[in-house]
C-alpha cells in the first residue's frame, strides 16, 4: 500500500498525452498481441499498444467474422483513455477498407461497453417475440475500445461477437494468433484515410446513448425511483458515462446529480489507488476517496455511484456503510432482484465466479435457487444471460448484469450504470440502503472476512498452478478444517479455472495465476473471522507451494 494511497494526483503522475499518442503512431509493437480475460491492453509507450497492434487485430478480427458468417453491422465504441481514439481511427482505416459495415457513435463521443452490448443485442433480435439469433448471415458483432480501469496511459481494444458479451477463448485465441502472423507485416494491410473511411458507404452512425438511456425502464423500476425522490449522486470519474447520467436523470425525471462532469484523459481530479497510481476502479476505496469524503461530509444523497472508464463496473456508496465491498453488494442485489421480479422463470439461477463471496451461496440457497458457478471471466456467463437461464452474473471484482423485468436479455457484458441504478431502486422500493440490507443478510447468513493477497511465480510455476489437478493437492485438512472439496475446473459449466479452489464447510481460498505479472493471487473468505483467515491464507500458500 503507497503512503499516498486515496491522496489527490500530484503533477508528476500524470501522463503527457501527446507523448502517449505520439508513441502510438511512431513505435513498432514490441510486444505480441495477447488478449486477457477482456481483449488486448497496453501502453504505447513501451510497444504493447501500437497502430500496429491495432491494424493487426482488427484485420484479425476482418477475417474472423468471414470465417463464422458474420456479415451485419459492426457496432464500435471508445472510452475516455487518450488512445481509444487514436484506435477507433485506426480501426475504421481497416475495417472501411475491407468494406464491413461500420456502426460509431451519432455524437462523436464516448460510449460505456454495455451500450455496445445492447446495441449488438438488439441488431440481432433481442426485444422481439423471436428473440435473439447468434449465428449465420446477417449477425451483428462489435469492438469496444477501452482498457477498463487501467491507468492513462494504457489502451485497450476487445471484440464482443453476435452473443454481445466478452468473446470466449476459442474466438479471442484465434484472433490473437491471426493478428500476430498479420503483425509481422501490418503496413501491408489495406486502409483507408481516416476521411475516406468516417465518409464510406459503409460506415454509419447509432444513437448508442439514446437507445440506452430509453431501454432501461425495461430492467429497472425507474417510476419507483422517481416517485420515491431518492437523491442520487452518480461520478463518471472521467469516464465513458459522463453523457449518459445527465440523459438518464433528465428522461426519467430523477433526481441526479453529476457530481463530477470533467473529461480529462490524464485523469488529474483523481485520487490515487492503493499503490499510489492513478486507477479508475470504481471499487477500490483508494480510488473513490474524494466520492467517499463527500458522502462522509454529508452530502445530500440517499446513494452515490461511480463507474470505470467504459462503465462496465460499479461502485456504491452509501450515507450509512460507505463504500460497498463489491461481494455484500452482490449479495443484496441478487437477493433482492429475485425476490422482486415476478416475472422471472422458477428455474432462473443466479451465476457468480468461483472466487467470489460464499454469502451468495447462502443467499442463493435461502431464495431455493440453482447457483452456477463459473471460472473468473464475464464470458461464462453469456450464455446463461442470453437464453434467460441465468437472472444474474455478477464477479467480485464489481462486474455484473441482469435480464430485463420480463426475463429476457438484457445486456451480455457487464453493465455498471445498471447495477448503480438497482441501488436507487432498492432504496425506493424498500426504504433501506443495500448496506442497511446487507448487514440484515449478515445477520440471517453470517457474517465473513474476505481478502485476496498476491504471491511470487516463476513462469514455469504459473504454467503448473494452471494446470493442476486435485489428485497434485495430496492435504485433507485446511486450517483445521476438513476439506471438502479440491476443484480445478468450475462446477457451474466444467471450464478449467486456470488454477485450484479448496473448500471446507466455512471457508475456502482460490488459487490462480496472474496474466500479466509474475504472482499467483490467493482468493479466501471465513466465516470464522479474521483470525480464521489468516490461518487459511497461511494454509493457502501451504498447499499452493507443496503442490508446485
Amino acid at each position: 500500500m503507497s503512503d499516498r494511497a486515496g491522496t489527490p494526483a500530484k503533477p508528476q503522475d500524470l501522463i503527457d498525452v501527446d507523448e502517449v499518442i505520439s508513441a502510438y503512431y511512431d513505435r513498432e509493437p514490441a510486444e505480441p498481441v495477447a488478449f486477457g480475460t477482456s481483449g488486448h491492453r497496453g501502453s504505447s509507450l513501451n510497444g504493447a499498444f501500437n497502430e500496429g497492434h491495432i491494424v493487426s487485430i482488427t484485420a484479425a478480427i476482418i477475417e474472423y467474422r468471414q470465417k463464422m458468417g458474420y456479415d451485419g453491422e459492426l457496432y464500435m465504441g471508445r472510452d475516455t483513455h487518450a488512445l481509444s481514439e487514436p484506435a477507433q481511427k485506426t480501426a475504421l482505416e481497416v475495417l472501411a477498407a475491407a468494406q464491413v459495415p461500420v456502426r460509431i457513435d451519432a455524437r462523436d463521443r464516448f460510449t460505456p461497453t454495455p451500450a455496445v452490448s445492447l446495441a449488438i443485442l438488439t441488431a440481432n433480435g433481442a426485444g422481439t417475440d423471436a428473440g435473439v439469433r447468434v449465428e449465420g448471415p446477417g449477425r451483428a458483432d462489435g469492438i469496444v475500445i477501452t482498457p477498463s480501469h487501467n491507468p492513462p496511459a494504457d489502451g485497450g481494444f476487445k471484440y464482443n461477437p453476435p452473443s454481445g458479451g466478452p468473446a470466449g477463448s476459442d474466438a479471442t485465441g484465434w484472433i490473437a494468433d491471426r493478428a500476430n502472423e498479420i503483425m509481422a507485416d501490418w503496413r501491408s494491410v489495406p486502409r483507408l484515410s481516416y476521411e475516406e473511411a468516417k465518409n464510406a458507404p459503409t460506415t454509419g452512425t447509432h444513437d448508442f446513448l439514446g437507445a440506452y438511456v430509453e431501454a432501461l425502464a425495461s430492467v429497472i423500476d425507474m417510476d419507483a425511483i422517481r416517485e420515491a425522490g431518492v437523491k442520487i449522486g452518480a461520478d463518471p470519474m472521467g469516464g465513458a458515462s459522463v453523457d449518459y447520467w445527465g440523459a438518464i436523470a433528465e428522461r426519467y425525471g430523477l433526481d441526479l446529480t453529476v457530481v463530477n462532469p470533467e473529461v480529462d484523459p490524464r485523469w488529474s481530479f483523481m485520487t490515487l489507488d492503493w499503490d499510489g497510481k492513478i486507477r479508475m476502479d470504481c471499487s477500490s476505496p483508494s480510488a473513490m476517496a474524494s466520492l467517499r469524503e463527500r458522502m462522509a461530509d454529508g452530502a445530500p444523497f440517499d446513494i452515490a455511484t461511480g463507474n470505470d472508464a467504459d462503465a462496465d463496473r460499479h461502485g456504491i456508496v452509501t450515507p450509512d456503510g460507505g463504500l460497498m465491498n463489491p461481494n455484500h453488494y452482490l449479495a443484496v442485489a441478487i437477493n433482492y432482484l429475485f425476490s422482486h421480479r415476478p416475472d422471472w422463470g422458477k428455474n432462473t439461477g443466479i451465476g457468480k465466479t468461483l472466487v467470489s463471496s460464499s454469502l451468495i451461496d447462502r443467499v442463493a440457497t435461502g431464495l431455493g435457487r440453482d447457483l452456477v458457478e463459473v471460472p473468473v471471466g464475464f464470458k461464462h456467463f453469456v450464455p446463461g444471460l442470453l437464453d434467460g437461464s441465468l437472472g444474474f452474473g455478477g464477479e467480485e471484482s464489481a462486474g455484473a448484469s441482469f435480464l430485463r423485468k420480463n426475463g429476457t436479455v438484457w445486456t451480455t457484458d457487464k453493465d455498471g450504470l445498471l447495477l448503480c441504478l438497482l441501488a436507487a431502486e432498492i432504496k425506493a422500493v424498500t426504504g433501506k440502503s443495500p448496506s442497511q440490507l446487507h448487514r440484515e443478510l449478515v445477520e440471517e447468513y453470517g457474517a465473513s472476512a474476505y481478502a485476496r493477497i498476491d504471491a511470487p511465480a516463476t513462469k514455469e510455476q504459473k504454467a503448473k498452478l494452471s494446470g493442476l489437478s486435485p489428485e497434485d493437492v495430496s492435504a485433507t485438512e485446511l486450517a483445521g478444517e476438513e476439506i471438502t472439496a479440491k476443484l480445478t475446473e468450475a462446477p457451474g459449466n466444467g471450464e478449467k479455472i486456470g488454477g485450484l479452489k479448496v473448500t471446507t464447510d466455512s471457508a475456502w481460498f482460490a488459487a490462480r495465476p496472474s496474466g500479466t505479472e509474475d504472482v499467483y493471487k490467493i482468493y479466501a473468505e471465513s466465516f470464522q473471522g479474521e483470525e480464521h483467515l489468516a490461518q487459511v491464507q497461511d494454509a493457502a500458500r501451504q498447499v499452493v507451494e507443496s503442490a508446485l
